[in-house]
């Protein structure tokens, strides 16, 4: 079970994610974001210090969410990853496409 807290702070859009996210519930969590991006398109924080797992399809999530981001001129960010969760970031080498604080 996934919980996505909206936070719009400017000038950024804050989501805060816990729980899990995982091939079950990725594509409500990429519809979520999409829809309040695309009213107010802009750079995107994902505090994540609440997350406890993702899997592939949610690392695939990510990138699309980055691309479509990045494709406007803003930016995705995540704050707060748990060790595990910022090591599967850095296995697939997300690490150095999308920026990974803390």
């Amino acid at each position: 079970m996934q919980e996505v807290t909206v936070c719009e702070r400017e000038p950024k859009l804050v989501f805060s994610l816990s729980g899990e996210i995982d091939a079950e519930n990725s594509e409500e969590f990429y519809a979520e974001v999409s829809e309040l991006y695309s009213v107010s398109p802009r750079d995107i924080v994902f505090e994540c210090s609440k997350l406890s797992f993702i899997d592939s399809t949610t690392l695939g999530i990510f990138v699309k969410l980055f691309k479509s981001v990045q494709k406007d001129g803003h930016s995705v960010k995540l704050v707060a990853l748990q060790p595990r969760l910022k090591k599967l970031f850095e296995i697939c080498a997300l690490d150095k496409i999308m920026e990974i604080e803390g």
